[in-house]
């Protein structure tokens, strides 16, 4: 079963993960109330249970800053086969990174964590444990990472080390709190100025949660 943008990120708020502000709107009204009360820019997504990668069928528009960019993105969705809304969100620039949570039939749930966006598969900048997953575990994977230095706050950047790491953690912790978890992706996960946001997810899941 999986589970819309919006039931997805509200859960993680749940959690304490950071969420960005975003406002779930299923009209251009909608959408302009929701980009003034959140502040230009914004991005716009589309939410629906059928579409899997929203990139894909042109259902993502990034940096939007004019009322009339938000009316057109808004009815170019509304066009998108089997569209249910769109998710208005803050815009927040930074690194980008990729965090997952994932059931393997062999090894049970599996962490993973790397470079994230749009180039994720083309990177392949991934490490992998399984769970239950050790504060060492969590470290040892950031650091195999060819974006660490970025996490780490290399060349006057800001250090969010910390900040990943308790994410990493509270991921595997997800694994055992919910075992109907089939898969997790948070991507991307922004690295900025102001701490770390988790911009996008999917939740698969084999039953409701409980």
């Amino acid at each position: 079963m999986i589970v819309t943008e919006k039931e997805a990120e509200v859960f993680l708020e749940q959690m304490g993960f950071p969420v960005i502000k975003r406002m779930f709107c299923t009209t251009a009204r909608q959408c302009e109330e929701a980009a003034k009360k959140i502040g230009y820019p914004v991005a716009m997504k589309v939410s629906s249970h059928r579409i899997v990668h929203k990139s894909d069928v042109g259902g993502v528009v990034l940096n939007i800053i004019t009322p009339a960019q938000l009316k057109k993105a808004f009815h170019h969705m509304q066009r998108i086969r089997g569209f249910e809304g769109v998710m208005v969100q803050e815009y927040v620039m930074g690194e980008f990174l990729l965090l997952g949570l994932k059931k393997d039939p062999s090894f049970g749930h599996t962490v993973a964590v790397g470079s994230g966006g749009i180039y994720t598969e083309v990177l392949q900048d991934v490490s992998f444990r399984i769970c239950p997953l050790t504060k060492d575990d969590a470290q040892e994977m950031m650091e195999e990472l060819k974006i660490f230095p970025v996490i780490a706050g290399t060349r006057g950047g800001v250090n969010r080390e910390k900040e990943v790491h308790r994410l990493i953690l509270a991921l595997s912790k997800l694994a055992t709190l919910y075992p109907m978890i089939e898969e997790l992706d948070i991507n991307p996960l922004i690295i900025h100025h102001k701490g770390v946001t988790v911009a996008d997810a999917r939740l698969v899941l084999n039953e409701r949660l409980s």
